[in-house]
């Protein structure tokens, strides 16, 4: 008799699951965290994402074959009940194998109790390899990922709402790093919502301002409603919003007329999917003020950190009193809210208004959005780091290791590609393009040669990437002479480039070490730069003394070694490609610092002269 399943008797090849996405917006339970459990494989925790979800990025993509069971396990209590219960959301293996196949299906969709769960589907990582031997014309030259990217969404187009005094242009000045954005001048009405501001302090970003709603004001409320909606109209990415900030001041009466019905109308679902986060402005204010008001006699004794922890507690409760309650009342959770400030030492509140932002986009928009948040911004190091990810999994990490988009090409060419890629990433204002000079690109690939012999360290241990190298800056800028003093670096441009280079890349252990290097020392050396020049106009001092840092740094030695001491126990094997971008990703992942750890370290660096430029090859005299 004939089995009525079509898997009993048809091959079925197996799923690859990139990313889950848990969200819980429209749920009354408040899911704590979540993890992947196939078959008897260790389970997958998913990690927290903007607002009410979770979201989870899983590199190499996670392998489902037939046969496999499929479940989520929820921790979760309700909204405002104390029990923690648990729960395991449990999958139908033959149905997602049936929609996966139907048409050119990337996700499988499924609500459990008004939590959506996706599960986002990649191709055959081997298969997707193949691929690039297939598309890559030897005739072709090699192509940065990121053209593709900027073609199809060169700006990341955000509206931001407030009315005059909010701190808009504030907001947009430090969260993309740049002087004077606004469109509208700070005088209401001057400005026409479909102005495009773009900033030549940073082209990655184009920004239309709204003067705002006054009370009662039906005229703005249909000028940004009929905004929004001629754009979701637009057939093209780039032409599309990606985002909308509405500034609130944590003052006065917070939810006006306009106010009130635009959040309604968002909450009702005629705005559709576009990302709104409301962004409660000027908390360093509410922190002074909610201080002021303190008993003093209560906090006589207290120490300093005591007494900001406290600020903070009950600034925490007036939020939530005098903001967050009205705002639920008529946004429900499905508009996230965040709290910033531009004074102070508060940079961690401006990076989780990107953080947020980027999921949202991620979520609603689509990845090259997404990517390109992460690009304009210039806040996270975070951000950079994962969008240097996405885009080198998307074709050249995919392959280092097979060398399928590099046949007949030399390493020179090979290095080129990668470079550029990563410094479209990090987006900095480089407008003499140093950064992708002949000459970095030649002191870097020195480097990754001249490190071979280099620095010793243990690969097993890790060291702190902030404070090592804020200790070597520290060391190389005592040690200059005077302001006007050149940073001599330990591999000069002027230096005859590494033989390698110029060799056709062949598929071998060595090249493969060579390829991670490159790509971890440059990204590091990067992280390096935005931590010494900030947003500055960058000059060839700032970078050598970037490089300079890095090289002496006993980071650099660490990163070496922790490279070849993997190249020791690997072998080449059917998933060596993959393998090799699971390594490069925990690498990045483990030097990566944060915003708030980035503000931090900067304040320890000692004060030096940047603006000021010397040449490439400055030499010590013998």
């Amino acid at each position: 008799m004939a089995s009525t399943s079509l898997y009993a008797s048809t091959p079925v090849c197996p799923l690859y699951i990139s990313g889950v996405i848990v969200d819980f917006s429209k749920s009354k339970k408040n899911v704590e965290s979540a993890e992947v459990r196939i078959s008897l494989r260790s389970p997958t925790p998913i990690k927290r994402g903007a607002g009410k979800a979770l979201r989870q990025t899983f590199y190499p993509p996670m392998k489902f074959s037939h046969g496999d069971t499929f479940s989520l396990h929820v921790r979760y209590k309700k909204w405002h009940g104390m029990k923690t219960n648990h729960e395991d959301i449990v999958f139908e293996p033959e149905d997602m194998f049936r929609e996966s196949s139907a048409g050119d299906r990337r996700e499988y969709n499924k609500v459990h109790k008004n939590i959506t769960i996706v599960v986002e589907l990649s191709g055959n990582p081997t298969t997707e390899a193949e691929q690039l031997v297939s598309f890559s014309d030897e005739t072709l030259e090699l192509k940065p990922t990121t053209d593709e990217i900027f073609r199809k969404c060169p700006q990341f187009r955000i509206l931001v709402i407030g009315k005059t005094g909010v701190g808009k242009s504030s907001l947009i000045n430090h969260a993309f790093g740049v002087q004077n954005a606004t469109a509208s001048h700070e005088k209401p009405g001057e400005a026409s919502i479909d102005h495009e501001f773009i900033s030549p302090q940073n082209d990655r970003f184009v920004l239309h301002d709204s003067k705002g709603f006054e009370p009662g004001s039906e005229d703005n409320l249909k000028i940004v409603r009929d905004f929004i909606d001629r754009r979701r109209a637009m057939p093209d990415l780039k032409d599309q919003l990606h985002a909308i900030w509405w500034g609130l001041r944590l003052s006065g009466r917070l939810l006006e007329t306009g106010v009130e019905r635009f959040l309604t109308s968002k909450r009702e679902g005629e705005l559709g999917n576009i990302p709104i986060v409301v962004v409660f402005t000027k908390y360093d204010t509410l922190l002074d003020r909610v201080e002021r008001t303190l008993d003093k006699s209560s906090i006589k004794f207290l120490s300093k950190a005591a007494i900001q922890e406290l600020t903070k507690n009950s600034a925490k409760d007036k939020l939530q009193e005098v903001c967050i309650a009205p705002l639920e009342k008529f946004a429900g959770s499905s508009i996230p809210h965040v709290t910033v400030s531009t004074n102070g030492n508060h940079e961690e509140t401006l990076a989780r208004l990107i953080q947020t932002t980027e999921e949202l986009v991620y979520r609603h928009v689509g990845t090259d959005a997404s990517v390109m948040t992460s690009v304009a911004q210039r806040v996270d190091p975070g951000l950079k780091i994962k969008a240097s990810i996405e885009v080198g999994k998307r074709k050249y990490w995919n392959a280092l290791a097979s060398s399928a988009p590099f046949k007949n090409r030399s390493m020179w060419d090979c290095m080129h590609v990668l470079h550029t890629d990563i410094v479209n990433v990090w987006n900095f204002q480089d407008p003499h393009e140093y950064l992708c000079s002949p000459e970095f690109r030649t002191l870097m690939t020195n480097m990754v040669d001249k490190l071979d012999v280099g620095p010793t360290a243990d690969p097993n241990k890790n060291l702190a990437f902030g404070l090592s190298i804020v200790g070597t800056v520290a060391g190389v800028v005592a040690a200059l002479a005077g302001p006007a003093a050149p940073i001599v670096v330990p591999i000069v441009a002027s230096v005859v480039i590494a033989n390698w280079v110029y060799e056709v890349y062949q598929q071998s252990r060595v090249a493969l070490q060579r390829f991670m290097k490159y790509i971890v020392d440059l990204t590091l050396v990067l992280q390096t730069l935005a931590l010494v020049a900030g947003n500055q106009e960058l000059t060839r001092k700032a970078i050598k003394l970037a490089v300079k840092s890095y090289h002496d740094s006993p980071m650099s030695g660490e990163v070496h070694n922790r490279i070849q001491e993997y190249d020791r126990q690997f072998t080449f094997r059917e998933r060596a490609d993959r393998d090799s971008l699971d390594k490069l990703v925990q690498l990045l992942q483990s030097y990566n610092i944060s915003a708030e750890e980035m503000s931090d370290l900067r304040g320890k660096i000692p004060a030096v002269d940047l603006s000021s430029d010397e040449p490439w090859d400055t030499v010590e005299k013998p």
